[in-house]
């Protein structure tokens, strides 16, 4: 068990396993973490027992995989599948956890599904408000937070593409964009379909006729969509090649751009250089 020590009340400070505690903020007894750190079982804290609304906030929203979870219902998925696409890595049995967890807390809310099998899931009231949350995060994320090669994963780049494309007013019923990656040896061509109700990323050749193909390198298909480049630049510097007739290149140039490409990254430039994901 995780030692713990009682807090002095009336607002003077006192001493806790050396470190001065101001009782004005804190009046619950304290978890050593030492044991957690060292690996020894410390018994899961999963509240914070504070009255501050950042600490009761933070207990929703600060679960791991809950903010891809809201970000991935803002960005217009309402199923299952569409949210677990959204979030790769996640298990379906966490999903389904952290679903219930969230409907539990009234931050989502299922609806049955016109077909009868299955639900569609919704933000509700309280769950919308967390969209300004995510969106403060985001962007300290992208100003204050290094792009890695493991972030650099082809097929998430594009399906924030897909989901961010204003795809409402396309001057053509379907755009297919075939994507060539060079610097991976596997898993190396995607395609992107965008139609009017319709958007999605395929690994497989999806059967339309291709009206665009680009040729480039993960790092610089990420970094064309986060903004740190123009689809302009990128290609008179040669780091991106795009076949296809100029009025559709000019489309995509502007397509699915991320939400914070507006913020400057405090620590990285678009020329410096991020390397390739595994694969």
């Amino acid at each position: 068990m995780p030692s713990t020590a009682s807090v002095p009340r009336g607002g003077r400070p006192g001493k806790v396993d050396g470190w001065t505690v101001d009782a004005r903020f804190l009046d619950y007894p304290l978890v050593d973490l030492a044991g957690a750190v060292a690996g020894v079982d410390t018994g899961a804290v999963t509240a914070y027992r504070q009255y501050c609304p950042i600490a009761r906030g933070a207990e929703i929203f600060a679960e791991r995989w809950t903010p891809l979870i809201i970000r991935n219902m803002y960005m217009g998925c309402r199923t299952f599948t569409e949210i677990l696409e959204g979030a790769p890595g996640m298990s379906k049995t966490l999903l389904t956890e952290r679903l219930r967890t969230l409907e539990r807390d009234g931050v989502v809310e299922r609806h049955p599904r016109p077909s009868g099998r299955g639900f569609t899931y919704h933000l509700t009231s309280a769950g919308a408000g967390l969209i300004d949350v995510c969106k403060a995060l985001g962007n300290w994320g992208a100003r204050w937070l290094e792009v890695a090669p493991e972030h650099l994963g082809p097929h998430i780049v594009l399906w924030n593409v897909a989901r961010l494309a204003d795809v409402a007013d396309l001057p053509v019923r379907r755009l297919v964009v075939r994507f060539d990656l060079t610097d991976l040896a596997r898993q190396n061509r995607y395609w992107l379909v965008l139609e009017p109700a319709h958007a999605e990323v395929c690994l497989l050749n999806p059967g339309y006729p291709e009206d665009l193909v680009m040729t480039t390198s993960s790092e610089w298909l990420a970094k064309w969509h986060m903004g740190w480049i123009s689809l302009a630049a990128a290609r008179r510097r040669r780091h991106i090649e795009v076949a296809g007739p100029t009025r559709l290149v000019r489309i995509l140039a502007t397509l699915g751009r991320s939400a914070f490409s507006d913020v400057p990254s405090a620590r990285q430039s678009v020329d410096t250089p991020i390397g390739a994901p595994e694969g």
